[in-house]
């Protein structure tokens, strides 16, 4: 899988896991933000990305990563 279609399957996910449109999904928008995380749905989103990718995230990386383009570049190092 290349990189367009990580962020393609990543946003898809996202979109339909949090109710969103795939356009307020941009790289340097914020996770948190536009998702409207609070600890509870950051839970969500990390099990969805683990179903998604296939890669498990810490708890301690899950806090490192604050917009999209964090987010699929930690997916691709480790996809």
């Amino acid at each position: 899988m290349d990189n367009n279609e990580l962020i393609e399957k990543i946003n898809q996910a996202l979109a339909d896991e949090f109710e969103i449109e795939v356009e307020q999904i941009t790289p340097s928008a914020s996770v948190k933000d536009t998702l409207e995380l609070d600890s509870l749905s950051l839970v969500d989103l990390i099990a969805r990305m683990e179903a998604v990718t296939g890669v498990k995230i810490p708890g301690s990386d899950a806090t490192k990563i604050r917009t999209f383009q964090d987010l699929y570049d930690y997916l691709a190092e480790r996809v």
